[in-house]
């Protein structure tokens, strides 16, 4: 299995970072996509890629990182790319949940970091939360575009759409809540071609863990319940989420 989307360098794995890696490979979890979003976090990425083998680390600008100075923060990462080896542009994206204040320019920084993408020849990661149709109007716009709609968390209608524009969807833990109707339905109903699995660690923890720190190992736990809503063997789920990662992000 390949967890597409970590943040193991974050503060809560610093005292059990080596444990946590070794329940990934006693879990069959081989592979981790270590996700950056911030000048910081870009470079935490880049060290723990260089200290472990089992991860493949990314660059991007989150949308919650956004102010009036993101053209600065997105000519940083573009620097840092320059000089470092990374998967993807992203993690960044459209988000309204919390603070709509700087809308235009999170459009604008989204914006930049797809055009990277496609000049860089790289996969995005697509993080988005209350805002949907600007994140849809705004990669329809591009050709040659191709990435993964993270934790995805629209309905079921987006997700073909958003399939149609050369995007993997990405499911997490919520797809193991009992109440995550929409989450199951696209499990269900999207072909396992189309479909990613993630941990979002230390976010967003499936059941059994729900409520308390997650983890990359965990990411079995995605594929167990996909293969369930799927009527289908475990194994099948893990081989072909498996082999979307890799033709995705090139691994």
């Amino acid at each position: 299995m390949i967890d597409t989307h970590s943040h193991l360098f974050e503060d809560e794995f610093k005292d059990d970072i080596d444990e946590c890696i070794q329940r990934c490979k006693d879990n069959n979890v081989n592979k981790i996509i270590l996700v950056g979003f911030s000048k910081e976090t870009n470079l935490k990425a880049q060290e723990y890629a260089k200290k472990y083998d089992i991860f493949y680390p990314t660059a991007g600008v989150h949308p919650e990182e956004c102010d009036l100075e993101y053209k600065d923060k997105f000519i940083e990462l573009e620097e840092f790319i320059k000089n470092n080896k990374i998967y993807a542009i992203g993690e960044c994206g459209l988000d309204y949940h919390w603070d709509k204040t700087y809308i235009n320019e999170q459009k604008e920084l989204l914006k930049l970091q797809c055009e990277l993408a496609i000049k860089l020849d790289l996969p995005i990661i697509i993080h988005m939360r209350d805002a949907t149709k600007d994140t849809y109007d705004i990669l329809k716009e591009y050709k040659n575009l191709r990435g993964v709609m993270h934790c995805y968390s629209g309905s079921y209608e987006m997700a073909k759409e958003f399939i149609k524009l050369g995007f993997y969807i990405s499911l997490g833990g919520p797809v193991t809540f009992k109440n995550a109707k929409e989450a199951k339905l696209i499990a269900k109903e999207i072909p396992l071609e189309k479909l990613l699995i993630e941990t979002d660690c230390p976010f967003l923890a499936p059941e059994p863990f729900r409520g308390k720190r997650n983890e990359s190992s965990y990411v079995k736990y995605v594929c167990e319940k996909i293969a369930e809503i799927k009527e289908i063997d475990k194994k099948t789920v893990d081989e072909i989420t498996t082999k979307n990662a890799k033709d995705l992000f090139r691994i």
